[in-house]
C-alpha cells in the first residue's frame, strides 16, 4: 500500500500523467494514458479534468452568478447584494468572502494594475459597505500569501499589517460578524502572533462563532508544527474541538485535518492509512459526514479530505462515495495545496475508480 501514498504525494506536488487499471487481487497497476485497460471515470459520468472548477469546494450557483456578473460588467452591486443576503453567523458568508477575495487576487495576478476594478469601485463608492470591506481584507491577505516575496519578507509583513488594519475596519462596520476576525487568524499565523496574542484573538472568534468549522480550520494552521505550535498542540486543539462539537457539527472531522496538516512530506509507513491515529481520525470524519446536514457549506471540505485519505487507505467503495458527492468542484484541501488542483484530484479519482472496479464495483453498483 506504500505506493498509494507515494502516488498521492506526487499528485499533490505536480500534475501526474498516468492512468490506472484494476488488477487481480484488488490492487492497482499503472498503464499508459488512453490504454483500453485503464479504468475510466467518464464511465460514471464524472466531470472531465478540464471542466473541474478549482474556485470552490462545492456548488454555489448564487455565488457563481454574482461573480460572473461583477467580472463581466465591472459593477460590484451583485456581490454586495449577495453578501448582504447571506447570514453572518454561518459558514457560507466566510466562504463567499474568500471566493470574492480570491477572484480579485487572481485578476490582479493576471492583469497587474488593471484587474479587480469592480472591488476598487466597491470600496470607493460604498465605503461603509461591510461586505466590500471584508472582501478587501481577504484580498490583502491572499495577496500577501501569493505575491509578496515569501513568508518572512518585509513586503509580506507590510501587506499582512495592512490586511490587519483592513480587518479591524471591517469589524467596526459589522459588529458581531465573525468573518473579519476569522480572516485575521491567517494574519496572526503570518505575523507570528505570540500564543497569548493568538489566544486573545481566538477568544473573540469563539465569542461570536463557537462552532464555526472554517474558523477552527484557520486556527489549526497556527497550532501546527510547521507554523507556531507542534503536533501535540495541533492534535490537542483538534481533539478538544471534536469532543465539544454539537450534534450534527462537522467539527468531529477536525482531527483528520490535524493529521493531514502534520503529515511528513514522505510517508514511510507502508500501511499509514491503517494506523491507529489515521483510522480514528477517519472514523470521526465519516461519522461527522453522516450526521451533518446535507446543505452544510463545509461538508464538501470534509469529503474532499476524506477522499484523499480513503484512497490512501485502499477503502475504495467509501472513496467513491465521496467522489459521487464532490465531483465537479475541487477548490479545497488537499487539492488546493497543489499547483495543479484539478490534476491532483483527477489522479485520486482515477485511483478510486480503479480500486473500486478491482474489487467488483461498476457504474451499475455505485449509488446515485
Amino acid at each position: 500500500m506504500q505506493i498509494i501514498w507515494v502516488l498521492m504525494g506526487l499528485a499533490l506536488a505536480t500534475a501526474v500523467f498516468f492512468s490506472f487499471r484494476r488488477a487481480r487481487g484488488g490492487g492497482l497497476t499503472l498503464v499508459a494514458p488512453g490504454s483500453p485497460d485503464a479504468a475510466d471515470p467518464a464511465d460514471y459520468g464524472f466531470a472531465r479534468e478540464e471542466d473541474l472548477d478549482v474556485r470552490v469546494p462545492g456548488p454555489d450557483p448564487d455565488l457563481m452568478d454574482a461573480l460572473e456578473n461583477v467580472q463581466r460588467t465591472g459593477h460590484w452591486r451583485a456581490a454586495s447584494a449577495l453578501l448582504a443576503g447571506t447570514p453572518k453567523d454561518g459558514e457560507r458568508r466566510w466562504q463567499r468572502v474568500q471566493a470574492f477575495g480570491g477572484a480579485a487576487a487572481l485578476e490582479l495576478v493576471q492583469r497587474p494594475g488593471e484587474g479587480a476594478q469592480w472591488l476598487k469601485a466597491w470600496r470607493l463608492e460604498a465605503e461603509k459597505d461591510a461586505g466590500g470591506a471584508q472582501v478587501h481584507a481577504e484580498l490583502l491577505v491572499q495577496q500577501a500569501w501569493r505575491s509578496s516575496g515569501g513568508v518572512g519578507s518585509q513586503d509580506h509583513r507590510i501587506m499582512l499589517e495592512e490586511a490587519r488594519e483592513a480587518c479591524r475596519k471591517a469589524s467596526l462596520l459589522a459588529p458581531g460578524d465573525p468573518v473579519p476576525v476569522i480572516t485575521e487568524l491567517a494574519i496572526a499565523r503570518g505575523l507570528g502572533y505570540s500564543e497569548a496574542e493568538f489566544d486573545a484573538l481566538w477568544a473573540r472568534v469563539i465569542d461570536v462563532a463557537p462552532a464555526h468549522m472554517g474558523a477552527h480550520l484557520a486556527a489549526l494552521h497556527y497550532w501546527c508544527e510547521k507554523w507556531h505550535g507542534s503536533r501535540e498542540k495541533a492534535d490537542a486543539f483538534a481533539q478538544t474541538a471534536a469532543a465539544r462539537a454539537p450534534q450534527g457539527s462537522l467539527l468531529a472531522a477536525l482531527p483528520l485535518f490535524s493529521v493531514y496538516e502534520n503529515m511528513p512530506d514522505t510517508v514511510l509507513v507502508s500501511d499509514f492509512g491503517k494506523t491507529a491515529v489515521v483510522s480514528r481520525a477517519l472514523e470521526g470524519a465519516l461519522y461527522a459526514v453522516h450526521q451533518a446536514r446535507p446543505d452544510d457549506p463545509m461538508l464538501a471540505h470534509v469529503r474532499h479530505l476524506l477522499l484523499w485519505f480513503l484512497v490512501g487507505a485502499g477503502r475504495w467503495a467509501e472513496a467513491m462515495e465521496q467522489v459521487r458527492h464532490v465531483d465537479g468542484c475541487v477548490g479545497a484541501l488537499p487539492w488546493s495545496a497543489s499547483q495543479e488542483p484539478a490534476a491532483a484530484y483527477a489522479v485520486a479519482r482515477a485511483m478510486a475508480v480503479a480500486g473500486y472496479e478491482a474489487n467488483g464495483g461498476s457504474p451499475a453498483t455505485l449509488p446515485h
